[in-house]
């Protein structure tokens, strides 16, 4: 697996975890960070990840309007929240991190979408995430 693509899984799992518990993800980081530093069994957090979580947390509320807005028939409470926490993290990478192809962002997020949640996911997330693509340049000036 791709140092990338596992820097996107573990931003994704840290996201998720944090939405479950209720915490901030910059307090799940820190822990995730705290563990792989005491506990040889933990991967280290790279670089990447850092910059993924602590990018998500600085767009969190603008990130969540756009879900709201774009979802059609879908509250964002009621959305699962795996797919939740997937579609935050890639609309930050595609929106607000330019250094991957769009492309490339929505393939991960559906990937990720494949490997931990329901057949319909993936779509969905396609969906959700294709439409902020098509919108990037309107979503930036809006901020």
């Amino acid at each position: 697996m791709a140092a990338r693509n596992k820097a996107r899984k573990r931003a994704f799992q840290i996201l998720f975890e944090a939405d479950q518990r209720g915490e901030s993800v910059q307090s799940v980081l820190a822990d995730w960070v705290r563990h792989s530093r005491t506990d040889d069994r933990q991967p280290p957090v790279g670089e990447f990840t850092m910059e993924l979580v602590e990018g998500y947390a600085q767009y969190a509320d603008r990130i969540d309007d756009l879900i709201v807005t774009y979802a059609v028939d879908w509250e964002i409470d009621r959305m699962p929240v795996v797919d939740r926490s997937i579609i935050r993290l890639g609309a930050y990478e595609l929106i607000w991190m330019d250094e991957t192809p769009d492309a490339v962002v929505i393939d991960e997020a559906v990937q990720l979408a494949k490997e931990f949640s329901t057949d319909e996911s993936p779509s969905f997330v396609n969906g959700m995430l294709a439409r902020f693509k098509d919108l990037k340049p309107n979503l930036r000036r809006e901020q």
